[in-house]
Protein backbone atom coordinates (compact mmCIF):
# COMPACT_ATOMS: atom_id res chain seq x y z
CA UNK A 1 0.00 0.00 0.00
CA UNK A 2 1.16 3.53 -0.75
CA UNK A 3 0.14 6.00 1.94
CA UNK A 4 3.21 8.11 2.78
CA UNK A 5 5.85 9.82 0.66
CA UNK A 6 9.14 11.35 1.79
CA UNK A 7 11.01 13.52 -0.73
CA UNK A 8 14.71 14.16 -0.18
CA UNK A 9 16.02 17.62 -1.07
CA UNK A 10 19.61 18.86 -0.98
CA UNK A 11 21.37 21.90 -2.41
CA UNK A 12 20.92 21.88 -6.19
CA UNK A 13 17.45 20.33 -6.21
CA UNK A 14 15.49 21.01 -9.42
CA UNK A 15 12.19 22.82 -8.71
CA UNK A 16 10.25 21.29 -11.58
CA UNK A 17 11.01 17.69 -10.67
CA UNK A 18 10.26 18.44 -7.01
CA UNK A 19 7.03 20.03 -8.19
CA UNK A 20 6.10 16.87 -10.12
CA UNK A 21 6.30 14.83 -6.92
CA UNK A 22 4.34 17.47 -5.02
CA UNK A 23 1.68 17.62 -7.73
CA UNK A 24 1.11 13.87 -7.77
CA UNK A 25 1.58 12.97 -4.11
CA UNK A 26 1.43 16.25 -2.18
CA UNK A 27 -1.78 17.75 -3.55
CA UNK A 28 -4.91 16.79 -1.62
CA UNK A 29 -7.47 15.46 -4.09
CA UNK A 30 -9.42 13.30 -1.67
CA UNK A 31 -12.51 15.48 -2.30
CA UNK A 32 -12.38 14.14 -5.87
CA UNK A 33 -12.28 10.57 -4.60
CA UNK A 34 -8.54 10.20 -5.29
CA UNK A 35 -6.08 8.78 -2.73
CA UNK A 36 -4.32 11.07 -0.29
CA UNK A 37 -0.81 10.73 1.08
CA UNK A 38 1.25 11.99 3.95
CA UNK A 39 3.80 14.08 2.09
CA UNK A 40 7.05 15.34 3.60
CA UNK A 41 9.87 17.31 2.02
CA UNK A 42 12.97 16.25 3.93
CA UNK A 43 16.49 17.60 4.32
CA UNK A 44 19.35 17.05 6.74
CA UNK A 45 18.57 18.95 9.96
CA UNK A 46 15.66 20.59 8.11
CA UNK A 47 18.09 23.24 6.88
CA UNK A 48 17.19 25.53 3.94
CA UNK A 49 18.43 24.31 0.56
CA UNK A 50 19.31 26.30 -2.54
CA UNK A 51 17.50 25.13 -5.66
CA UNK A 52 19.06 24.89 -9.12
CA UNK A 53 16.97 27.97 -10.03
CA UNK A 54 18.70 30.03 -7.35
CA UNK A 55 15.97 30.45 -4.77
CA UNK A 56 15.90 28.72 -1.39
CA UNK A 57 13.29 26.47 0.14
CA UNK A 58 12.88 25.13 3.66
CA UNK A 59 12.04 21.43 4.09
CA UNK A 60 9.16 20.73 6.44
CA UNK A 61 11.04 17.80 8.01
CA UNK A 62 14.49 16.41 8.68
CA UNK A 63 15.42 12.89 7.57
CA UNK A 64 13.12 11.15 10.05
CA UNK A 65 10.24 10.53 7.59
CA UNK A 66 12.63 8.50 5.39
CA UNK A 67 12.57 5.85 8.14
CA UNK A 68 8.87 5.10 7.73
CA UNK A 69 7.64 6.37 4.36
CA UNK A 70 6.23 3.86 1.88
CA UNK A 71 7.92 5.82 -0.91
CA UNK A 72 11.23 7.67 -0.66
CA UNK A 73 11.67 9.92 -3.69
CA UNK A 74 14.73 11.82 -4.92
CA UNK A 75 14.02 14.55 -7.47
CA UNK A 76 16.65 15.77 -9.90
CA UNK A 77 19.64 17.53 -8.40
CA UNK A 78 22.68 19.14 -9.94
CA UNK A 79 24.94 16.24 -11.03
CA UNK A 80 27.71 17.67 -8.89
CA UNK A 81 25.58 17.46 -5.73
CA UNK A 82 26.91 15.00 -3.17
CA UNK A 83 24.98 13.77 -0.17
CA UNK A 84 26.30 13.50 3.40
CA UNK A 85 26.84 10.06 4.88
CA UNK A 86 23.65 10.32 6.95
CA UNK A 87 21.62 10.61 3.75
CA UNK A 88 23.28 7.53 2.22
CA UNK A 89 22.56 5.58 5.38
CA UNK A 90 18.92 6.70 5.47
CA UNK A 91 18.41 5.71 1.83
CA UNK A 92 19.98 2.29 2.42
CA UNK A 93 17.77 1.71 5.47
CA UNK A 94 14.71 2.59 3.42
CA UNK A 95 15.76 0.05 0.80
CA UNK A 96 16.46 -2.61 3.43
CA UNK A 97 12.98 -2.30 4.96
CA UNK A 98 11.30 -2.60 1.54
CA UNK A 99 10.25 0.97 0.81
CA UNK A 100 9.87 2.10 -2.77
CA UNK A 101 12.90 4.15 -3.86
CA UNK A 102 12.23 6.51 -6.73
CA UNK A 103 14.53 8.94 -8.54
CA UNK A 104 13.55 11.52 -11.14
CA UNK A 105 16.13 12.45 -13.79
CA UNK A 106 19.56 13.16 -12.25
CA UNK A 107 18.29 12.11 -8.83
CA UNK A 108 19.63 8.71 -9.88
CA UNK A 109 23.15 9.94 -9.11
CA UNK A 110 22.26 10.20 -5.43
CA UNK A 111 20.80 6.69 -5.36
CA UNK A 112 23.98 5.50 -7.06
CA UNK A 113 26.13 7.24 -4.44
CA UNK A 114 24.32 5.22 -1.79
CA UNK A 115 25.13 1.99 -3.65
CA UNK A 116 21.50 1.37 -4.53
CA UNK A 117 22.00 1.02 -8.31
CA UNK A 118 24.63 -1.72 -8.14
CA UNK A 119 23.46 -4.66 -10.23
CA UNK A 120 20.08 -3.01 -10.82
CA UNK A 121 18.32 -1.84 -13.97
CA UNK A 122 17.85 1.92 -13.99
CA UNK A 123 17.65 5.00 -16.18
CA UNK A 124 18.05 8.77 -16.11
CA UNK A 125 17.83 11.66 -18.55
CA UNK A 126 19.41 10.70 -21.88
CA UNK A 127 22.06 13.40 -21.40
CA UNK A 128 23.23 11.71 -18.20
CA UNK A 129 23.12 8.00 -19.06
CA UNK A 130 26.77 7.73 -20.08
CA UNK A 131 27.99 9.57 -17.00
CA UNK A 132 25.73 7.52 -14.72
CA UNK A 133 27.13 4.34 -16.24
CA UNK A 134 30.68 5.65 -15.86
CA UNK A 135 30.18 6.48 -12.19
CA UNK A 136 28.39 3.22 -11.44
CA UNK A 137 29.73 0.56 -13.83
CA UNK A 138 27.84 -2.28 -12.15
CA UNK A 139 24.48 -0.55 -12.73
CA UNK A 140 22.50 -1.70 -15.77
CA UNK A 141 21.62 1.67 -17.24
CA UNK A 142 18.88 1.63 -19.88
CA UNK A 143 19.26 4.65 -22.12
CA UNK A 144 15.96 4.56 -24.02
CA UNK A 145 13.41 4.13 -21.22
CA UNK A 146 11.08 6.80 -19.87
CA UNK A 147 11.21 4.91 -16.59
CA UNK A 148 12.51 1.60 -15.30
CA UNK A 149 11.25 -0.47 -12.39
CA UNK A 150 13.52 -3.10 -10.83
CA UNK A 151 11.70 -4.53 -7.85
CA UNK A 152 11.05 -1.67 -5.43
CA UNK A 153 13.49 0.59 -7.27
CA UNK A 154 12.01 3.02 -9.79
CA UNK A 155 14.08 5.46 -11.83
CA UNK A 156 12.85 7.86 -14.48
CA UNK A 157 14.24 9.94 -17.30
CA UNK A 158 14.08 13.73 -17.30
CA UNK A 159 11.36 16.17 -16.41
CA UNK A 160 8.02 14.96 -17.81
CA UNK A 161 9.10 11.32 -17.58
CA UNK A 162 8.85 11.81 -13.83
CA UNK A 163 5.10 12.27 -14.30
CA UNK A 164 4.95 9.03 -16.28
CA UNK A 165 6.77 7.19 -13.50
CA UNK A 166 4.57 8.72 -10.79
CA UNK A 167 1.43 7.62 -12.64
CA UNK A 168 2.97 4.17 -13.03
CA UNK A 169 3.35 3.96 -9.25
CA UNK A 170 -0.22 5.18 -8.71
CA UNK A 171 -1.44 2.62 -11.24
CA UNK A 172 0.48 -0.12 -9.47
CA UNK A 173 -0.72 0.88 -6.00
CA UNK A 174 -4.31 1.90 -6.70
CA UNK A 175 -5.24 0.51 -10.11
CA UNK A 176 -5.55 1.78 -13.66
CA UNK A 177 -8.85 3.56 -13.12
CA UNK A 178 -7.38 5.72 -10.34
CA UNK A 179 -4.24 6.53 -12.36
CA UNK A 180 -6.37 7.50 -15.37
CA UNK A 181 -8.59 9.75 -13.26
CA UNK A 182 -5.54 11.42 -11.73
CA UNK A 183 -3.98 11.92 -15.17
CA UNK A 184 -7.19 13.50 -16.42
CA UNK A 185 -7.24 15.79 -13.38
CA UNK A 186 -3.65 16.83 -14.14
CA UNK A 187 -4.40 17.18 -17.88
CA UNK A 188 -1.65 14.75 -18.89
CA UNK A 189 -1.79 11.44 -20.77
CA UNK A 190 -2.13 8.42 -18.47
CA UNK A 191 0.53 6.64 -20.51
CA UNK A 192 2.97 7.75 -23.21
CA UNK A 193 4.26 5.52 -25.97
CA UNK A 194 7.89 5.21 -26.95
CA UNK A 195 11.14 5.88 -25.17
CA UNK A 196 13.74 8.60 -24.75
CA UNK A 197 15.23 8.07 -28.19
CA UNK A 198 12.43 10.09 -29.76
CA UNK A 199 13.42 13.11 -27.61
CA UNK A 200 17.15 13.04 -28.34
CA UNK A 201 18.02 15.78 -30.78
CA UNK A 202 18.85 14.19 -34.12
CA UNK A 203 21.87 15.82 -35.72
CA UNK A 204 21.67 16.65 -39.40
CA UNK A 205 23.25 13.61 -41.03
CA UNK A 206 26.78 14.03 -42.25
CA UNK A 207 29.52 11.68 -43.24
CA UNK A 208 31.81 10.66 -40.38
CA UNK A 209 35.56 11.03 -40.52
CA UNK A 210 36.58 8.07 -42.64
CA UNK A 211 39.53 9.06 -44.79
CA UNK A 212 39.52 6.09 -47.15
CA UNK A 213 35.76 5.94 -47.64
CA UNK A 214 34.89 9.62 -47.34
CA UNK A 215 34.03 10.07 -51.05
CA UNK A 216 31.67 7.08 -50.91
CA UNK A 217 30.03 8.26 -47.69
CA UNK A 218 29.58 11.76 -49.05
CA UNK A 219 27.94 10.29 -52.14
CA UNK A 220 25.66 8.15 -49.98
CA UNK A 221 24.57 11.13 -47.89
CA UNK A 222 23.45 12.86 -51.06
CA UNK A 223 21.62 9.79 -52.38
CA UNK A 224 19.87 8.24 -49.37
CA UNK A 225 16.72 7.80 -51.43
CA UNK A 226 18.49 5.44 -53.84
CA UNK A 227 18.65 1.70 -53.32
CA UNK A 228 22.22 0.43 -53.42
CA UNK A 229 24.20 -2.69 -52.61
CA UNK A 230 27.53 -3.38 -50.95
CA UNK A 231 28.87 -4.56 -54.31
CA UNK A 232 27.96 -1.22 -55.90
CA UNK A 233 29.51 0.76 -53.05
CA UNK A 234 32.64 -1.37 -53.17
CA UNK A 235 32.95 -0.72 -56.89
CA UNK A 236 32.57 3.00 -56.27
CA UNK A 237 35.38 2.77 -53.69
CA UNK A 238 37.53 0.65 -56.04
CA UNK A 239 37.64 -2.30 -53.65
CA UNK A 240 36.55 -5.90 -53.57
CA UNK A 241 33.25 -6.29 -51.62
CA UNK A 242 34.84 -8.17 -48.69
CA UNK A 243 37.67 -5.66 -48.44
CA UNK A 244 35.15 -2.82 -48.56
CA UNK A 245 33.06 -4.37 -45.78
CA UNK A 246 36.12 -4.77 -43.53
CA UNK A 247 37.34 -1.25 -44.27
CA UNK A 248 33.86 0.17 -43.65
CA UNK A 249 33.63 -1.39 -40.19
CA UNK A 250 37.16 -0.29 -39.35
CA UNK A 251 36.47 3.33 -40.27
CA UNK A 252 32.85 3.75 -39.12
CA UNK A 253 32.53 1.14 -36.38
CA UNK A 254 29.54 -0.55 -37.96
CA UNK A 255 28.34 -2.38 -41.08
CA UNK A 256 27.32 -0.61 -44.31
CA UNK A 257 23.70 -1.70 -43.81
CA UNK A 258 23.51 -0.50 -40.20
CA UNK A 259 25.20 2.82 -41.02
CA UNK A 260 22.91 3.47 -43.97
CA UNK A 261 19.79 2.53 -42.00
CA UNK A 262 20.76 4.89 -39.20
CA UNK A 263 21.31 7.78 -41.61
CA UNK A 264 17.96 7.09 -43.26
CA UNK A 265 16.21 7.10 -39.88
CA UNK A 266 17.85 10.44 -39.02
CA UNK A 267 16.66 11.87 -42.33
CA UNK A 268 13.16 10.46 -41.75
CA UNK A 269 13.02 12.20 -38.37
CA UNK A 270 13.80 15.54 -40.00
CA UNK A 271 11.23 14.99 -42.73
CA UNK A 272 8.54 14.04 -40.20
CA UNK A 273 9.31 17.14 -38.16
CA UNK A 274 9.77 19.69 -40.91
CA UNK A 275 7.64 18.65 -43.90
CA UNK A 276 4.05 17.75 -44.66
CA UNK A 277 5.04 14.62 -46.58
CA UNK A 278 2.91 11.56 -45.93
CA UNK A 279 4.57 8.68 -44.09
CA UNK A 280 4.73 6.90 -47.46
CA UNK A 281 6.40 9.96 -48.95
CA UNK A 282 8.89 10.12 -46.10
CA UNK A 283 9.69 6.45 -46.63
CA UNK A 284 10.44 7.03 -50.30
CA UNK A 285 12.49 10.20 -49.71
CA UNK A 286 14.54 8.53 -46.97
CA UNK A 287 15.22 5.44 -49.05
CA UNK A 288 13.08 2.89 -47.20
CA UNK A 289 10.87 2.25 -50.20
CA UNK A 290 7.55 1.93 -48.39
CA UNK A 291 5.88 2.84 -45.11
CA UNK A 292 6.05 -0.68 -43.65
CA UNK A 293 9.84 -0.85 -43.94
CA UNK A 294 10.19 2.67 -42.53
CA UNK A 295 7.90 1.80 -39.61
CA UNK A 296 9.95 -1.31 -38.80
CA UNK A 297 13.32 0.43 -38.69
CA UNK A 298 12.06 3.70 -37.24
CA UNK A 299 10.28 2.04 -34.33
CA UNK A 300 13.29 -0.13 -33.50
CA UNK A 301 15.70 2.81 -33.42
CA UNK A 302 13.53 5.65 -32.14
CA UNK A 303 11.11 3.80 -29.89
CA UNK A 304 8.00 5.27 -31.50
CA UNK A 305 6.16 4.82 -34.78
CA UNK A 306 6.65 7.49 -37.46
CA UNK A 307 3.07 8.71 -36.95
CA UNK A 308 3.42 8.90 -33.17
CA UNK A 309 6.75 10.71 -33.55
CA UNK A 310 5.20 13.26 -35.89
CA UNK A 311 2.26 13.78 -33.52
CA UNK A 312 4.70 14.50 -30.70
CA UNK A 313 7.01 16.85 -32.59
CA UNK A 314 4.95 18.45 -35.33
CA UNK A 315 4.61 21.70 -33.31
CA UNK A 316 8.15 21.75 -31.95
CA UNK A 317 9.49 24.20 -34.53
CA UNK A 318 6.62 26.63 -33.93
CA UNK A 319 7.02 26.42 -30.15
CA UNK A 320 10.81 26.73 -30.29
Amino acid sequence: MLRSVAVLVLDGVAPFELGVLAEVFGTDRTADGLPGYRFDVCGPRQAPVRTSAGFHLVPNADLAPLEQADLVAVPAHDPTTTAPVEVHEALRRAADRGAYLFSVCAGAYLLGEAGLLDGRECTTHWRHVDELQRRHPSARVRCNSLYVQDGRLLTSAGTAAGIDACLHLVRQAHGSATATRLARRMVVPPHRDGGQAQYIEAPIPKAPEAPTLEPVLEWLMGHLDRQTTVDELAARAGMAPRTFARRFRAETGTTPHDWLTNQRVLLARRLLEDTALTVEGVAERAGFGDAAVLRHHFTRRVGATPQAYRSTFRDRAAVG
